[in-house]
């Protein structure tokens, strides 16, 4: 049974108990305070609610002229409104100047968007942020690990992208678990056959497969990387080096997020079999999450036989 807590309330929830402490952090919306679940914010803070109406790109230019007077604006909408509506003003106006400005994009994949369809179904936002420079860009497992990064991104410097979910998120790591900005997190280690790096929903779907793996006689490592910039590299190699072979599952193009990221640590640092698993560059249709997830590459069974795959081409390379 799937037990599911809502990233979005996570995420209002703990930027609430941090304006309580910091008169500094003043939310930002396009109109989309029900999307965020704005109302106990805008109940406690008045005054550090402003809401610009359905204008994302004043939505961040408003957030970065409030960064430049020194205080933490957090601007919150729909993930693709963000990164593609508001794409000049992010670069320009935020990112070039380095301005304190904190993003949070709702609906991040093909899961979370399963009402709306393709218009609400943000598959490309991380590809798009982690070409501008500058931008720490994180994708939490679920709510508890939302809380938790939302306090760690508020307190690091600079302009933040962080990626939520729809609401009907799925419980994906025990609560009591740390957050470390910028580090990956080893989550279950079989062996050193091959690695699987996984993030955000995707991750019971990735220890799902070791474990499937693991009966089958292979040994498989599942590696959480919940932060795509700063990228945890050192790490990365260190596990890559062990396992020779790598995996990458992900909600997302598997053009420029995750599979991306691996396959440039791979590329420059250690070159391993590399298969990426992800919406393979495509439009999805909508639906239900989890059987919209299986339509479209990302069910155990494709994590599975992607490991296979690299292991084929591992096992090729030593022979």
């Amino acid at each position: 049974m799937i037990k599911y807590a809502n990233t979005r309330v996570a995420f209002i929830d703990s930027l609430a108990e941090l304006a309580d402490k910091n008169p500094k952090i003043v939310l930002v919306c396009s109109d989309s305070s029900k999307v965020i679940r704005a109302d106990g914010f805008k109940a406690a803070f008045p005054d550090r609610f402003i809401d610009v109406g359905i204008a994302e790109q004043n939505a961040v230019a408003c957030a970065a002229g409030l960064a430049s007077c020194g205080l933490i604006p957090v601007v919150a909408t729909y993930a693709g409104f963000i990164t593609m509506r508001a794409c000049e003003q992010v670069r320009t106006f935020v990112a070039y100047p380095f301005l304190n400005v904190k993003m949070v994009g709702a609906n991040g994949g093909i899961g979370a968007g399963e009402r709306e369809g393709v218009t609400h179904q943000f598959f490309e936002d991380l590809g798009i942020l982690r070409t501008i420079p500058g931008i720490t860009i994180v994708v939490p497992a679920d709510a508890s690990q939302v809380s938790k990064a939302v306090e760690a991104v508020v307190n690091v410097p600079g302009p933040v992208y962080l990626r939520i979910g729809s609401g009907r998120d799925p419980v994906v790591l025990d609560s009591d678990l740390p957050f470390e900005l910028g580090k990956i997190r080893h989550l279950q280690v079989f062996g050193d056959d091959v690695a699987i790096l996984a993030n955000g929903h995707t991750i019971p779907r990735a220890l799902a497969a070791a474990k499937r793996l693991y009966n089958s006689g292979i040994k498989a490592a599942v590696v959480e990387v919940h932060t795509l910039r700063p990228l945890d590299t050192e790490g990365i190699v260190a596990i890559l080096e062990k396992t020779g072979a790598a995996v990458t599952v992900e909600d997302h193009n598997i053009i420029g997020g995750l599979g991306s990221a691996i396959a440039e640590v791979i590329a420059e640092k250690v070159p391993v079999p590399l298969a990426r698993v992800g919406l393979r560059d495509l439009f999805p249709e909508s639906g239900e999450a989890e059987k919209l997830m299986d339509a479209y590459g990302l069910s155990v069974d494709d994590i599975c036989n992607a490991c296979r795959q690299v292991l084929a081409r591992k096992e090729g390379r030593s022979a």
